[in-house]
Order: structure tokens, then C-alpha cells, then sequence
């Protein structure tokens, strides 16, 4: 879900040749991989870009079976046996042939809940060794009083979101075949990620890519804003990534309501929630353009089941002057959002590069805040799978002989001001909104989702309504003012 900063410094050409190499299994990068591996050469001790899942495993557990588990998953993924080199300044991915699944046992027997969570969040922010590798440890902590607990770190240069609901199915299945069960249906993979970066080097030299860069290029032409959001501190000079998240759930009537909003209004409910989020940044900031990032899964249909790192943000324009009903806006967003998807194969990091905006070490490139909207695998039909992809307690999935409950880590990293991550299970809707902690307090963080979700109800309740009279405050906030 990551976007990165300027990197011209790195060089461009994600396509660029290594004659002779690709034999030794050396490959270039694709651009977003290129920016993942330049902003690690700035701050190679930073865990700013791991993806770390922790789960507790609820069914019977054959540990040697879930070993030989995950080491099949690394012989399948060329991703997971991947790292990271230089020639003459210019990365290049070295894909292993063989590579061992760092899987490591750890006795947590007479271990406290605290303890072990502290445990897991140091675990989580340990940083990764691009050039020597591996780039996903997994730690199983066995004895822990209400049973084992699995911890799956990655770095993001090689994963996301997609990819771990990937990984989650896959080790079910490989799992089940290693326990004594039925064989994984698990077909052969016909490409790996290198393809990407060849298909997107293909397309970004040809008359698609040149059409993709002239509509971002129009699309954020002038004067781009940094979000204006009062801090309770004042802004570092560099960013420094420590974050925290608050969570947000939705009532089913209010879900319902937003629902029936979009259908009403010819609108996708991801238009609809970002709509809503950008009302309340312009609410907080009076800023009448606002730009907020958004991941897309950066996939073609036939790299549905590769592992690796595909996400792409898109930067997502809007246009608040004139005070607009909600209606009126809704559709602008809709409009705009939809064209943006169209075209989300432009890769941000090189977009950054074209657009050349000033430097500035403290904020994000662009953007500084981020919505993420986070579908429910398809993989796991009937799951509440929604905990999984917001890093929550809660969520369970039956991978095969594999049950697995989600655990909240202790969130320690914030790669924007502000990322709003909303998912859906069945008629719930989600939040969890992280933040640096450098800028804001949780108390702050907790009264902007109220404010938040003051807004849905009013959305819900008045569509029609102007922007600028659309309820924020909550009943208790009402009653104190009054």
C-alpha cells in the first residue's frame, strides 16, 4: 500500500538491459520496486516497509508439516527467494534457484499476554538485509497459553495485500498435503513477477504508456497543495515513519445506508466512503483542492496468483469549491475515481519523476493522506477476512487443516499522515486509521473518527445537503457546545 518519495536520484528506467545476467538470475526492477530499494539505501535500519501478519493458530498444529509448508511456498514464489543487488549503481533483483524458508521456533511457555505481545512487536519492526536476504521470516511461538501464535514478516518489495491472502490460501492447502491430507489444487504457475516488469517496461515504452502519462500529467497539473492539517506538533524536519492506528466499526443500519447512497446515486461504495474523506479533510483543513492517494492492485488477470509487489497508489483529485451538496460531489468522485482506476497502470514513482515537485523531506510526495480500500479475498468465501487485511484482532479463516484467528500487532509504523484502511464482511464496514505519531495524539486520531463517522450519518441522512452543513460534531460534542 506503499508510495514513495522522489526518485530521480535512482535512475528511471525500471526496464533498463542487463545483457547476460538474466542466465545468473539477474533481473531488473519495476519502478515501484525501484523506489522501495532507493528509499532502503537512505535508511537501510527502517522497518517503514514491513508487512508483518501475526495469527493464532486455532486447529491442531503439525509443526514440521507447516515448515516444509512454507519452504514449499518459497520453491513456488520466485519472489520469495529474491534479493537485491547493485551493478554500477543500478539495482537489480537476484531470483535464487534455491533458497531455505527462514522458519524459526520459539518457546513462549510462562509467557504473559504483554510479554508476548511485546515480543511480537519488537519482531515486527526488525529491519530486513535486501542484499543478503531472505525477505520473509516467519517465527512460530509455541507454548503461548491460548495457543500458538504465527508471525509472518515480509518486506514490501516483494509483497502485498494480494499476495498475502495468496500466501494464506496456498499454505493451507501445502500445509493439508504435508499433514497426511489431499494433494494442494494448487496448478502450476506459468509466470513469476520478472514478467510484470517486462510487461510494464513493454507498456510504458509504447503509445498506451505515453496516453497513461499525459492524463496524470493534466490530471495534477498547477499548483499541487500539501494537506493543511493542524498537527498537535510541529511537523520534523524528515519524516521519521512512527505511527499508530484507531479502529472504527460502523453500525449495520449506517453500513446499509451508505450502501443504498451509492446504488441511489450510481455510485461505488468506495466512491462514496472516499467522498466522504475528502469532505472531512476540506472540513478540517478550509482547503478546496485536495489530493488523497489511493492504492490499486497494479495486477492483469494473469498474475492473479503471482506473489509479489504489484500495488500501485493513484493520486485522486478533488474539487470542493463552490460548497456542493454531498450528491453533487459524489458524482465528481465517482467520475474521477473511476477514470483514475481506468488508468492505474502508470507508476507512481515515475509519475513523481515527470511531475518533479519540490523537495520536501518532512511530507510524502503529492499526497499525505491515503484511503485504501480493502476487499475481502475472494479466496476465503464465507471468512471474515476483513480483520486480516486491517491488521485486526477477530478475523477467522479455515485454510484446510489450517484455522487461523487474527492479532492485532501493536502498530508502530505510519508511512503517511494519515492512511484510512475501510473493509467490508458481509453487511460490516470497517475502519482502522493509522497515523504518525510525530504529528497527532490518539486523542485526536479518536475524535477525527467520530467526526468521521458523524459525517456518514449525516451523508446517510441528507444527501442533498451542502457541504459546508453536514454534521461532524457527535451527540455528546452537541451537547457540550451547547
Amino acid at each position: 500500500m506503499a508510495a514513495h518519495g522522489d526518485t530521480r536520484d535512482s535512475g528511471s528506467a525500471a526496464s533498463m538491459a542487463a545483457p547476460g545476467l538474466e542466465a545468473y538470475g539477474m533481473h531488473p526492477l519495476s519502478h515501484g520496486q525501484r523506489a522501495l530499494w532507493f528509499l532502503h539505501q537512505l535508511a537501510p535500519g527502517s522497518a517503514a516497509y514491513n508487512i508483518v501478519r501475526a495469527v493464532r493458530i486455532v486447529s491442531d498444529l503439525d509443526v514440521p508439516a507447516l515448515a516444509r509448508a512454507f519452504q514449499r511456498l518459497v520453491d513456488r514464489h520466485a519472489a520469495l527467494r529474491t534479493t537485491f543487488t547493485a551493478r554500477e549503481g543500478q539495482p537489480l533483483q537476484h531470483v535464487h534457484e534455491h533458497m531455505d524458508a527462514c522458519f524459526q521456533v520459539r518457546d513462549a511457555s510462562g509467557w504473559s499476554r504483554g510479554a508476548l505481545n511485546e515480543r511480537l512487536a519488537e519482531e515486527s519492526v526488525c529491519p530486513f538485509d535486501l542484499e543478503r536476504g531472505p525477505l520473509m521470516r516467519v517465527t512460530l511461538f509455541e507454548g503461548a497459553a491460548a495457543g500458538p501464535v504465527l508471525l509472518v514478516a515480509l518486506h514490501h518489495i516483494i509483497t502485498d495485500l494480494w499476495s498475502q491472502a495468496i500466501l494464506s490460501f496456498e499454505l493451507g492447502a501445502l500445509y493439508t498435503e504435508e499433514s497426511g491430507g489431499p494433494a494442494a489444487p494448487l496448478k502450476p504457475l506459468a509466470m513469476q513477477y520478472t514478467d510484470h516488469v517486462r510487461a510494464q517496461a513493454e507498456l510504458l515504452a509504447g503509445p498506451e504508456g505515453e496516453a497513461l502519462r499525459w492524463y496524470w500529467l493534466e490530471q495534477l497539473s498547477g499548483d499541487l497543495p500539501a494537506l493543511g492539517l493542524c498537527t498537535d506538533r510541529p511537523r520534523p524536519p524528515r519524516q521519521t515513519y512512527r505511527g499508530a492506528s484507531a479502529s472504527l466499526r460502523l453500525s449495520d443500519g449506517l453500513a446499509q445506508g451508505l450502501r443504498a447512497l451509492s446504488q441511489a446515486h450510481g455510485a461505488t461504495l468506495y466512491a462514496t466512503l472516499l467522498a466522504a474523506f475528502q469532505v472531512l479533510l476540506h472540513r478540517y483543513t478550509g482547503q478546496e483542492d485536495i489530493l488523497v492517494g489511493s492504492p490499486t492492485a497494479g495486477r492483469r488477470p494473469r498474475l492473479a496468483g503471482v506473489v509479489g509487489y504489484f500495488v500501485n497508489p493513484i493520486v485522486l483529485r478533488a474539487d470542493l469549491g463552490g460548497d456542493p451538496t454531498f450528491a453533487d460531489f459524489l458524482r465528481q468522485v465517482q467520475a474521477t475515481s473511476q477514470a483514475g482506476l481506468d488508468r492505474a497502470g502508470y507508476p507512481f514513482p515515475l509519475l513523481v519523476e515527470q511531475l518533479q515537485p519540490v523537495r520536501d523531506p518532512s511530507r510524502s510526495p503529492l499526497f499525505q493522506a491515503m484511503f485504501a480500500w480493502e476487499k475481502t479475498s475472494r479466496l476465503f468465501a464465507g471468512a471474515r477476512f476483513a480483520p486480516f487485511a486491517l491488521g485486526e484482532s477477530g478475523g477467522r479463516v479455515n485454510a484446510g487443516r489450517l484455522a487461523m484467528e487474527s492479532l492485532a500487532l501493536e502498530q508502530r509504523i505510519a508511512q503517511f499522515d494519515l492512511t484510512l484502511a475501510m473493509a467490508e464482511d458481509d453487511a460490516e464496514l470497517a475502519a482502522s486509521l493509522e497515523y504518525n505519531t510525530d504529528l497527532y495524539d490518539a486523542a485526536t486520531i479518536e475524535r477525527l473518527l467520530g467526526h468521521f463517522q458523524a459525517l456518514l450519518e449525516g451523508v446517510v441522512a441528507g444527501p442533498d445537503r451542502s457541504l459546508s452543513v453536514l454534521p461532524l460534531l457527535s451527540e455528546a460534542e452537541r451537547r457540550q457546545v451547547l
